[in-house]
């Protein structure tokens, strides 16, 4: 009788000890399931790669060639001949309607926009200067461009959106100058006028 209910309590510990590992990984598996589950305040956060974004438009189809021409606080230019340059990049190049339009599987796609955009992937202390350039030109009427800055960290701001007028091949004028303090905060906007590209431009 006693050996039988040794055998018992025996029999008891062994199925107190599976039950107890079990649930000890069961709670280990809920810990890291629980670790794993993505913090839904963060899920629609984005990582953007610019510092500053700048954009310039003209007219829909309008056949002309314009180009952005961007300085740095070091000197630095980036436009169409130096598309990278230090801090800064040169998105996209805009020639106008040419190169608007390609053939995919026999059937023509078109874009009508004219956009060209310079990215900032980091801010430097001291003056940032935006300049337009009217490369290629077809009519004697001023070419309407529209000029947007924006700064997007921590949060998108609008740091300039205006429009301005080229008149011919080779105007050229400045858009924007604003200034980068330490603290990557912005101030000291203006439009004071500053050639950028003053030797003769080569072949496109």
């Amino acid at each position: 009788m006693k050996h039988k209910i040794l055998q018992k309590s025996e029999e008891q510990d062994v199925f107190t000890d599976l039950l107890f590992n079990a649930l000890l990984g069961f709670a280990f598996m809920f810990a890291i399931a629980f670790m794993l589950i993505n913090n839904s305040e963060e899920s629609g956060k984005i990582n953007t790669k610019a510092e500053v974004l700048i954009s310039i438009q003209w007219p829909d189809e309008h056949p002309d060639d314009v180009d952005a021409v961007v300085e740095d606080p070091q000197g630095s230019l980036v436009w169409y001949h130096n598309r990278d340059s230090g801090l800064m990049h040169l998105d996209r190049d805009d020639r106008g309607n040419l190169a608007d339009n390609i053939s995919l599987k026999g059937e023509v796609v078109s874009s009508p926009i004219n956009q060209e955009t310079v990215t900032v992937r980091g801010l430097q202390t001291g003056e940032y200067v935006i300049n337009l350039l009217h490369y290629k030109s077809n009519y004697q009427d001023p070419l309407p461009v529209t000029v947007k800055v924006e700064k997007l960290n921590p949060s998108v701001e609008l740091i300039y959106y205006g429009q301005h007028f080229l008149n011919g091949v080779g105007d050229e004028i400045t858009a924007l100058r604003f200034s980068v303090d330490g603290n990557k905060e912005v101030s000291n906007i203006n439009q004071l006028p500053k050639r950028l590209l003053t030797k003769a431009l080569g072949g496109k």
